[in-house]
């Protein structure tokens, strides 16, 4: 591959290690290429108010490609620049049909103001007996499941104790009439749905085309089937040492593992 002209990377399992930190070899790697003028995105299931304290580590405050690819956030102005949302009647189709076939299932549902934390939006929506399988979030509890549905949202989440997330998106692939992409990042039951055919890959492919950078120049990393999409779209997709079975499968190439600076071992080849 030529010097890439736009990386991106997730964050969790990737740029992060599994003590939430950037490696001081990685940090290192990450400041040469800001340093050449390249972007450097992040692509995260998260959603934009976990961002700052993330690009601070990573020392970047340029984009990110949030909520697997359903917003775009400018991390250095702190603004929303664009949204795919997922319609009430959608999200009220999708809860009824998927509790109809996971009855242990509880939902809650991320919406988007215009910064990443904005006092008019509640933005973390959860219903009656959903818990969240990471520690930080600060959710609003006991709403109804029809305030879940009432308005539009970036992504849908469903969460059930009972089931590892890869059953979950096993059955939902199943039921007919669920139209939404689902995916997930971490095996602890928990999938997530964003609109039809919105991924970290068309997030991605937004932001390169606005830096005026084709496919083939673009270097990802990732390590979990939400960045299936992503990895098999940019011109090198690096899968890291750690990721799961089916992300190995689609990658251009493995590198070490988040806590062994993977990144790095790669970024080190052009900056």
């Amino acid at each position: 591959m030529e010097q890439p002209l736009l990386i991106a990377s997730d964050v969790d399992g990737t740029l992060l290690d599994d003590q939430d930190k950037v490696g001081v070899r990685t940090r290192a790697a990450i400041a040469r290429v800001v340093a050449a003028g390249t972007p450097f995105v992040l692509a995260t299931g998260r959603p934009p108010r976990w961002i700052p304290w993330i690009a601070e580590e990573a020392g970047i405050d340029g984009h990110a490609v949030c909520c697997n690819g359903s917003v775009h956030y400018d991390i250095g102005k702190d603004r929303i620049l664009g949204t795919n949302t997922i319609a009430p009647a959608v999200l009220e189709q999708v809860t009824e049909r998927l509790r109809a076939a996971i009855p242990s299932v509880n939902f809650a549902v991320e919406r988007i103001g215009e910064r990443a934390e904005d006092p008019g939006i509640v933005a973390f929506l959860t219903e009656p007996g959903y818990t969240h399988p990471w520690d930080g979030e600060r959710p609003r509890r006991n709403a109804p499941a029809t305030e879940l549905t009432a308005q539009p949202g970036v992504k849908l989440l469903a969460r059930s104790a009972e089931l590892s997330s890869a059953e979950m998106a096993g059955i939902v692939r199943g039921i007919e009439g669920i139209d939404l992409n689902v995916t997930y990042s971490a095996n602890y039951g928990l999938i997530e749905f964003s609109a039809p055919g919105v991924t970290k890959a068309t997030g991605l492919a937004h932001l390169a085309a606005e830096h005026g950078v084709t496919p083939e120049r673009v270097l990802a990393f990732g390590d979990m089937p939400n960045d299936i999409e992503m990895l098999s779209w940019a011109g090198n997709g690096i899968a890291m040492g750690n990721a799961h079975d089916s992300v190995l499968e689609v990658a251009d190439e493995v590198t070490a593992s988040n806590n062994e600076d993977g990144i790095a071992e790669i970024l080190e080849r052009w900056f």
